[in-house]
């Protein structure tokens, strides 16, 4: 639609201003990809994260200082999955009224926050790609994931299953899809973006049941 371009040109020449990646910006302004991941049943899939790594060399927007936060409210990590680009410092905001110990032993990111309220003073950057499986020492039912990639293109699916990656400077990339509770991850897919492409590609993921902590605990 005409308000779609227009808001991925905006975008487009916001990023190219001040990366100097002015020539590719007419192309990258009507280039994107919708995506949906839905499970075997075809069930739209909420918090899928889709990605795509650029394989011919194409100058990408500069990654700058990125950050995220991670908020723990409720005995709850909010949201419970953060893809990051990687470098992205992510900070841990404490906002409940007990103490939590946030940590992982993810070769991705191995950290641990000890005991807390309130901000800590030093965030934690991931450095590396991978999936990073975050818990708290004291409450075992407390669990978050980020996805660190190596990317500036990616989303995180709505309840419709449905994420778009609006932007892209043509050429080829591979287009992947992640879910926290995936037995396997979707086979990865290698596409070409072209000057003026509207792509769509769909993903299904195989499940595994989650293990349900009995409430109190």
């Amino acid at each position: 639609s005409r308000v779609w371009r227009a808001v991925v040109l905006a975008a487009a020449l916001a990023a190219g201003m001040a990366t100097g990646l002015r020539s590719e910006i007419s192309a990258a302004a009507v280039n994107g990809i919708a995506i949906d991941v839905v499970d075997l049943s075809g069930k739209p899939l909420e918090q899928a994260v889709v990605w795509a790594v650029p394989l011919s060399g194409q100058s990408l927007p500069a990654a700058g200082s990125p950050s995220a936060e991670i908020r723990q409210r409720d005995a709850r990590f909010i949201p419970e999955v953060t893809p990051v680009r990687v470098g992205t410092a992510v900070s841990f905001p404490n906002l409940d009224d007990v103490r939590h110990n946030v940590y992982s032993f993810s070769p991705a990111k191995k950290f641990s926050i000890s005991l807390y309220l309130g901000t800590p003073a030093e965030p934690v950057v991931f450095d590396k790609p991978g999936e990073v499986v975050i818990g708290c020492n004291i409450h075992d039912r407390m669990v978050a994931y980020v996805l660190a990639v190596d990317t500036p293109y990616f989303a995180t699916t709505g309840r419709d299953g449905a994420a778009q990656l609006p932007g892209l400077v043509p050429g080829d990339y591979e287009l992947r899809a992640w879910h926290p509770d995936q037995r396997i991850e979707p086979p990865p897919r290698r596409i070409t973006v072209r000057a003026g492409d509207r792509l769509a590609h769909r993903f299904v993921a195989d499940l595994t049941p989650r293990w349900q902590t009995p409430s109190g605990e």
